[in-house]
């Protein structure tokens, strides 16, 4: 979150004209006093709306490329282990049927 909120967030605010988006937001009702007392305003936060949204995005992308990183790396290494098994000795099935083929060739 920080580093959506502290590094990506600040460049952003600068192309769209110094923009806070944690700053827009539609007053239902603006705050009043009555009583003596303050009632706070009634609002529809939309920038911290899209800052939620930017930061979910951020993060699902970086995770998406942990998994792909380890995906990559985990089929690298099975690969290998393909290549450096050697094949498996045939069985008792396909050595039967061997010797029988062998001896109905001659």
């Amino acid at each position: 979150k920080s580093l959506v909120d502290h590094i990506i967030m600040p460049p952003i605010g600068l192309l769209l004209g110094n923009v806070d988006f944690a700053d827009w937001k539609i007053i239902l009702k603006a705050a009043t006093m009555e009583g003596g007392a303050e009632v706070p305003e009634v609002a529809i936060s939309i920038g911290l709306f899209l800052n939620t949204i930017i930061t979910f995005l951020i993060v699902a992308l970086a995770v998406f490329w942990v998994v792909k990183g380890y995906n990559k790396m985990k089929e690298k290494f099975e690969k290998k282990e393909e290549a450096a098994a050697p094949p498996p000795a045939p069985s008792k099935e396909e050595t039967l049927l061997t010797e029988i083929r062998d001896l109905l060739k001659k």
